[in-house]
């Protein structure tokens, strides 16, 4: 059973950068793809973007551009890189495998002067 488990969230300034990670315990992680999710308060969950087994990557249209997702199959870890944040990217993110019931718990992402 794959279990994934979010770091690097915190408090930043607007305008400022965090960089996510996803971690993976198991030895499947390589055969899936991946993706991030985010839910602010009050709002319903979206999706952010997703990464398939080869590298290939989706964004959210509102989000291409700041946000960067990748991947390391051999450290088993999914990465999102956030740039010039704003205060409507402060939500809880979590990291899903894709096609499965599979969810870290998430990771808060505040982003406020």
């Amino acid at each position: 059973q794959v279990e994934l488990a979010e770091s690097g969230g915190g408090l930043v300034q607007p305008g400022g950068s965090l960089r996510l990670s996803c971690a993976a315990s198991g030895s499947t992680f390589k055969f899936y793809s991946m993706a991030w999710y985010r839910q602010g308060p009050g709002k319903r969950r979206e999706q952010v973007a997703s990464i398939t087994t080869d590298g290939r990557t989706n964004y959210a249209t509102s989000l291409e551009g700041r946000f960067t997702i990748s991947r390391d199959n051999a450290a088993q870890t999914m990465y999102l890189q956030m740039n010039n944040l704003i205060p409507e990217d402060t939500a809880l993110y979590m990291c899903n495998l894709a096609g499965t019931a599979i969810w870290g718990p998430g990771t808060q992402v505040t982003v406020s002067s």
